[in-house]
């Protein structure tokens, strides 16, 4: 058996990292030491190796026992020195420095044993195997090394020739074998570690808050902390759709209201059975009580995840990630009595954890002060979820009225507001943490909870954490623009109204239709839980209002507008250290005042196109092309095959090489991505690839010049397709190394990578992969940092808008051309989204169609077209360019090109 190393080389990259992370306080080693252990990433390599391995399980089909790979260990804490001696136990295995692939020439021995470079896995093969390997990884430009055999004698040897490496086959007798250990000796049982902990109770005082402080002054403290208000400034700048298998991101809502309880994602493009996880965390009600800390932290993410749907309580996993000083006086018995009583809610509960990760070294030197972190531990919750389409969000869907408001407390009639956040923003902490006081209560909510959302009974759902009661409720109407009332009693006329609103005590609030409210309420109560109605949805739009009531008395009316300006305060601020300003200028002043995008279709989804009902299969077939960098190509793959086409995997290396022709394809799709990191501009490096290397640009220009074939450019495809000349007005098309081309894709205006769910119209033209769509204006994923188109010549834009080469457009609510932030979000000018060429058969647009020909796909789904159900039709509008695709390959020559 074969030790091989796939991914990145050897890189003097988190050497000691290891030992640096174990000292008691950071900072009391040296500086060199400590910056020598940080560890850097480099995706594109993680990404190039991951192809490498999906191709070793994919391309044996059924028969498992034909993957090349026999073993595989991650490369982590402890480099090569650790994962070659885990994956060879425990039979032993010796490893031949000279074989490594480095990175850098003057690597030591050590460094090679101990860097933890990422991006690095260790396989075993056999060696009849390592031909198939080899190829793969030659196909991906995946480095792949053999760096040592499987011995059987149960040690591990690191031989140093890196002077004098030796052949395979020969002795390395005489040489130096740095490491020559016993395997038992390293990784058998050890002996347990004794640990003296404190644990004293820290000293606490009451919690005083300003006699006259009044439910609105309250409210405009606690809606602007970073831990309560809004975090857009977060979820715009990463990539919420790749993979098109993500059916529940952060957003939700008419306004994409970053909200959601819950992720959830398919496990295939063409099934609705996926997983769900989801995150709790509760460190300031920790430093008051460890153990409630750890209970509420669970009990966080157990009321994140009842809104999806699960396949039971008692299949939910856990990683449990600890970050605490525990080396540092009383920590260590703080983090002792969290463990304590986690390990006791999980038993209570059925839940167990299966993972996780420490960092017990949450300390640092400062001059002569010890800085710590709070003791915290970040909960993951993770299940099957049997149908993703049944995923509760928390926007209000039933307005004017029509949903009732219900309250479900898990600690019934406590409202401590002991580490709340009401008492942050008074910098103070309490002395009382709100707790679950018993675990049956989240255990019977839950399984109703579940069981409601299986009947599809519960429009929105949310749950009660930092911020309290009233800050679950106003969330729930930011995300649906929606008004509410809201009437609290308890009956009792000693309970604070800001105890009432803004205890932190878990529980859930769901909006059922008004009808229900009987039924719902007993299907709690019969579990022993108490169901409240505390209220319903007012009228939509910005400017309806929110009215709460506590024992009667009017506390608080206000446009729904106005507290959800507050509550994005904050991250509009944090948005200005890291956007284009007059970008963050414009959203601020807009979002308070809109009421959400009016979607409009021109044709029936439902309806198949003509052709395509009797069609043969197998179908024409396409290309998807990518290169280094590319992600977006297995959400295209799919696409296309549902639309009935044969989908082939190609790389630029197979043009390259010449392994693959593009003869006998009828289309050619450029992916999405980052070819090459875009370290040189968007596409560029791509761009390169094809029009230095003849037989590539060869290949690409006899495709083009084919009347019977067509291509589409998505995102980094686009930019492509630009780069080659292929779209737009045809002055300088860029075809030969030394054209310019005629439009360029450069940086967003906002100045950094937009994820967003815009609004698109599809204009009339020649583009065929959108006839029959004109007029249509809908939602689509953007996912770009250079998508603004920008001409050569003055006159080329209007040319292209009214000769049609503009297929798409960036729309506002009312379905308007727009320039402005984020509707348009890159600050195209006219509102350019799309270009064609003359012919219409080329096609690039910078936002991404693949990621929406699914329903549970969009962030947003109008409730007017109905609720997505796994019963339901699962495609979207989005799947017919795909499907006139299709039937204008099956049409063609016999009818209109």
């Amino acid at each position: 058996m074969l030790v091989v190393k796939i991914g990145g080389p050897v890189y003097r990259i988190g050497v000691g990292g290891g030992a640096a992370s174990s000292v008691q306080v950071q900072g009391q080693g040296s500086q060199d030491r400590d910056l020598s252990a940080v560890q850097r990433g480099d995706p594109e390599m993680e990404q190039k190796m991951n192809r490498v391995l999906r191709g070793c399980i994919e391309s044996v089909g059924q028969d498992v026992g034909q993957n090349p790979i026999c073993s595989i260990h991650d490369q982590g804490a402890g480099g090569n020195g650790n994962v070659l001696k885990e994956i060879s136990d425990p039979a032993g295995a010796i490893i031949y420095a000279s074989r490594f692939e480095l990175g850098d020439p003057s690597i030591s021995i050590l460094e090679l044993w101990g860097a933890e470079y990422q991006e690095s896995n260790a396989v075993l093969v056999r060696p009849q195997s390592m031909g198939r390997l080899k190829r793969l990884a030659q196909r991906e430009r995946c480095p792949i090394s053999v760096v040592g055999n499987i011995t059987g004698d149960g040690k591990i040897v690191l031989v140093d020739d890196l002077l004098t490496p030796v052949p395979e086959g020969g002795s390395h007798e005489g040489l130096p074998t740095p490491v020559n250990l016993d395997l038992q000796w390293v990784l058998g049982k050890m002996p347990q570690k004794e640990f003296i902990v404190q644990s004293p109770s820290p000293l606490l005082r009451p919690l005083e808050l300003p006699p006259s402080l009044t439910v609105l002054e309250a409210l405009g403290l606690v809606l602007r902390l970073p831990a309560v208000g809004s975090k857009r400034y977060l979820t715009s700048k990463v990539d919420r759709s790749v993979t098109g298998l993500v059916a529940q991101q952060q957003c939700v809502g008419p306004l994409h209201t970053p909200l959601a309880d819950v992720a959830v994602v398919a496990l295939s493009h063409l099934d609705t059975v996926g997983a769900a996880t989801a995150l709790g965390e509760q460190p300031i009600k920790g430093l008051l009580d460890p153990g409630a800390g750890a209970r509420m932290a669970l009990t966080e993410a157990l009321t994140n995840l009842v809104f999806a749907r699960v396949t039971d309580l008692r299949d939910v996993k856990c990683s449990g990630n600890w970050m605490w000083g525990s080396k540092c006086g009383p920590e260590g018995g703080a983090l002792v009595r969290a463990c304590q009583a986690l390990v006791q809610l999980l038993q209570g509960l059925g839940v167990a954890i299966d993972g996780g990760k420490d960092s017990l070294s949450m300390a640092a030197r400062v001059g002569n002060d010890t800085v710590m972190a709070p003791g915290t531990l970040v909960i993951s919750a993770y299940a099957v979820c049997p149908d993703i389409t049944a995923t509760v969000t928390p926007d209000l869907k039933c307005p004017e009225g029509k949903g009732a408001l219900l309250w479900v407390p898990l600690s019934p009639g406590r409202h401590r507001l002991g580490g709340s956040a009401l008492a942050q923003v008074f910098s103070q902490l309490g002395e009382d943490p709100p707790d679950l006081e018993d675990p049956k209560n989240l255990d019977g909510a839950f399984r109703v909870t579940q069981s409601l959302i299986q009947e599809r009974a519960l429009s929105a759902g949310h749950d009660v954490s930092d911020g309290g009661l009233i800050t679950c409720v106003l969330e729930m109407g930011f995300a649906g623009n929606c008004g509410l009332q809201l009437e609290l009693d308890t009956g009792d006329p000693s309970d604070s109204p800001l105890s009432l609103l803004f205890a932190e005590e878990p529980g859930l609030v769901l909006e059922v239709p008004m009808g229900s409210v009987p039924h719902i309420c007993q299907r709690y109560r019969d579990r022993g839980l108490s169901c409240i109605p505390i209220g319903h949805s007012g009228p939509y739009g910005p400017d309806a209002e929110v009215e709460v009531r506590v024992q009667g008395s009017l506390l608080l009316r206000a446009p729904i507008g106005s507290l959800r300006s507050l509550w994005e305060q904050t991250s509009f601020r944090l948005e200005r250290e890291q956007v284009t300003p007059q970008c963050v200028g414009q959203e601020e002043q807009d979002t308070p005042h809109r009421r959400g995008p009016q979607y409009r279709l021109t044709f029936d989804p439902r309806e198949e196109p003509p052709l395509l009902r009797n069609m043969e299969l197998p179908g024409p077939r396409v290309a998807v092309l990518r290169e280094e960098g590319s992600n977006g190509d297995r959400e295209m793959a799919a696409a296309f095959l549902m639309a009935g086409f044969q989908v082939w995997d190609v790389t630029t290396q197979d043009l390259c090489s010449g392994s693959i022709s593009l003869d006998g394809f009828r289309g050619l799709v450029f992916v999405g991505g980052f070819s090459y990191g875009d370290v040189l501009g968007s596409a560029k490096g791509w761009a390169a690839a094809i029009r230095f290397h003849p037989r590539a640009r060869a290949a690409l220009e006899r495709f083009r010049q084919r009347p019977d074939t067509f291509s589409l450019g998505v995102c980094n495809g686009c930019q492509l397709m630009a780069l080659l000349g292929w779209i737009g007005p045809q002055q300088g098309r860029g075809g030969s190394p030394g054209d310019p081309p005629s439009v360029a894709l450069t940086p967003n205006t906002s100045g950094r990578f937009e994820s967003r769910f815009v609004t698109v119209r599809v204009e009339p033209g020649p583009a065929m992969m959108l006839k029959g769509m004109e007029g249509t204006c809908m939602g689509v994923w953007v996912a770009h940092g250079e998508g603004r188109f920008q001409f050569r010549s003055p006159s080329a834009l209007p040319s292209a808008l009214s000769s049609g080469l503009v297929p798409l457009r960036y729309v506002d609510d009312v379905g308007d051309p727009t320039e402005r932030y984020p509707m348009n979000p890159n600050g195209s000018g006219g509102a350019v989204a799309a270009l064609c060429s003359p012919c219409g058969r080329h096609l690039g647009l910078m936002p991404h169609p693949e990621r929406g020909v699914r329903v549970w796909q969009w962030a947003w789904w109008p409730p007017l077209w109905g609720r997505p159900t796994a019963a339901m039709g699962q495609e979207a509008p989005w799947m017919r360019m795909f499907q006139n695709a299709c039937e204008w390959c099956l049409r063609w020559p016999h009818g209109e090109e």
